[in-house]
């Protein structure tokens, strides 16, 4: 489905990105320089200034339509991993907590796609899709998306649901 060009700001960005050439073709190895411009045409087609896509440490991000989102070049594997912050801890989650997300996970709640990430260094947990080959920008934009979607999803909804489970089963069992 085509959309009108947006006008101002979000319009001058889209132009900007579409004279870009594709980061690389479709299905073949990632690149730290694919990968990097896969971001970087994402970020231009969500109205973002302009920008390097992935920082010299590998790492980028945006926050878009209520959720975080942030990219990491693992140069190891080769791989771009993108993950949509669903909740940020301020302590060090009680046990079971992200056992209890991984169940949802495993029930089948949707994920956008991703796999459920608790992250210890900066307490955080998200929805990540992990890519050692390239996708078409269309689909990686979708993708991208898709896991927005969900991480509003869990952390609007599913937070609390995991939060009764762990710290209330007893009404659970009553109900």
């Amino acid at each position: 489905m085509a959309t009108a060009p947006r006008s101002g700001l979000a319009g001058m960005l889209r132009s900007w990105v579409s004279f870009l050439a594709p980061a690389a073709p479709a299905d073949t190895p990632l690149t730290r320089e694919s990968a990097r411009r896969l971001v970087q045409g994402f970020l231009g087609e969500e109205g973002t200034p302009p920008s390097g896509g992935i920082n010299e440490q590998g790492f980028g991000g945006l926050d878009a339509g209520g959720t975080s989102l942030y990219f990491e070049w693992h140069e190891d594997t080769q791989a771009l991993e993108c993950s949509a912050l669903v909740y940020r801890f301020r302590e060090p989650p009680k046990p079971g907590v992200i056992d209890g997300f991984r169940a949802e996970e495993r029930e089948g709640t949707d994920t956008g796609g991703g796999t459920v990430d608790y992250e210890p260094e900066n307490r955080g947990l998200f929805l990540s899709r992990t890519y050692t080959r390239m996708p078409t920008e269309r689909a990686f934009a979708k993708d991208l998306r898709q896991l927005m979607k969900a991480s509003r999803h869990w952390g609007d909804v599913v937070l609390d649901r995991v939060a009764s489970r762990v710290f209330h089963p007893e009404e659970l069992r009553q109900g």
